[in-house]
C-alpha cells in the first residue's frame, strides 16, 4: 500500500497544477491596474464612457476604452448604445462580474495583511 503525497492544499503536486488552470484564468481576466478599479466605480449604477474616466484618477481614455472591451468580451461589463443624437452609450456591470464580491473583499483583506507584513502600514 502506497501513500500517496500531498502538498498544504490537500492535492498531489500534478492534481494541484492541473486545479490552478481556473486561477489563471481568474487572474488573466483580472489582471492589470485598472479592472478593479473600474468594476467599483460601476458598483453603484451604469454610467458613461466620461463618469468612469473621471471616476478613476490617471487612466487614459485609450486604456478605459481598452479595457471596457476586454471586460464586455469576458461578460464583467454590459454595453447600452441608446439611440439619441448624439448617441448615448452607458456601461454596467453584469450579473457575474457581481460575484466577485467575495473575491474581491478576500484581495482587500490579504493586501491589507501583506501590506502590514511588508511596509507595516
Amino acid at each position: 500500500m502506497s501513500i500517496k503525497k500531498t502538498d498544504e492544499f490537500g492535492c498531489e503536486p500534478k492534481e494541484c497544477m492541473a486545479a490552478l488552470l481556473p486561477v489563471r484564468d481568474a487572474l488573466e481576466v483580472l489582471s492589470g491596474r485598472w479592472k478593479l478599479p473600474i468594476l467599483i466605480a460601476l458598483s453603484d449604477r451604469p454610467k458613461r464612457f466620461k463618469e468612469i474616466s473621471k471616476d478613476i484618477n490617471g487612466i487614459t481614455d485609450k486604456m478605459l476604452s481598452k479595457e471596457l472591451k476586454d471586460m464586455e468580451i469576458n461578460k464583467l461589463v454590459t454595453r447600452t448604445v441608446y439611440d439619441t443624437f448624439p448617441p448615448t452609450v452607458e456601461y454596467a456591470r453584469t450579473k457575474h462580474s457581481e460575484t466577485l464580491s467575495d473575491v474581491i473583499m478576500a484581495l482587500k483583506d490579504w493586501g491589507t495583511l501583506h501590506r502590514r507584513e511588508i511596509i507595516g502600514k
